[in-house]
């Protein structure tokens, strides 16, 4: 299994003004992205947020699912929340994944345009066979800011539809990224 890594970003993204923003968690991104992970094989799902009481929610969602009732009710969702691991920064993940690995992972940003320097599916695709660790990069509201993007190692091609309409929500982006990376 290749040594795939996704995390979901709060903090920096833009709104749709291109201000920086920190955005709201939403319940549905939790369960929608760690159960496609979970599918795929990801290794872990991250959640960053600086915001403390984003934090908790998510804490507490993630708590039901795997401790509470909810553990019980649905044990396949149980596996899935399980993936998610709860950061302030990207800092902390890069961190965290370096313990884990031995190396720090390479970064691969996601964004809706088009970059001089996108790599596609099919090149990241081999890249995962090499053994190397990597973490991909979702944004959240308008996506990632500028700042982000510019740090990461690589920037994903955008998910390109049969129309010039490019607006796909982060729950829906990420089982198709996964899908074009590890489909069998």
């Amino acid at each position: 299994m290749p040594k795939l890594y996704v995390a979901l970003i709060h903090y920096p993204v833009v709104d749709k003004n291109g201000d920086i923003i920190a955005s709201a968690v939403t319940n549905l991104d939790l369960h929608d992205i760690s159960r496609a992970a979970k599918t795929y094989g990801l290794k872990s799902f991250y959640v960053v947020t600086p915001i403390e009481d984003q934090k908790e929610l998510v804490e507490r969602i993630i708590s039901h699912w795997t401790n509470g009732i909810g553990a019980t009710y649905n044990p396949k969702r149980r596996r899935a929340l399980e993936l998610i691991r709860v950061k302030d920064s990207f800092s902390e993940v890069l961190d965290q994944i370096a313990d884990a690995e031995n190396v720090y992972p390479i970064t691969i940003a996601t964004c809706a345009r088009k970059y001089p320097a996108n790599i596609s599916y099919d090149k990241f695709r081999a890249m995962l066979n090499n053994g190397k660790p990597y973490v991909l990069t979702l944004g959240t509201a308008w996506g990632l800011a500028e700042e982000f993007i510019s740090k990461a190692d690589y920037v994903l091609e955008p998910i390109a539809g049969k129309t010039d309409y490019n607006h796909l929500s982060v729950r829906s982006a990420a089982p198709i990224i996964f899908d074009r990376l590890l489909a069998p």
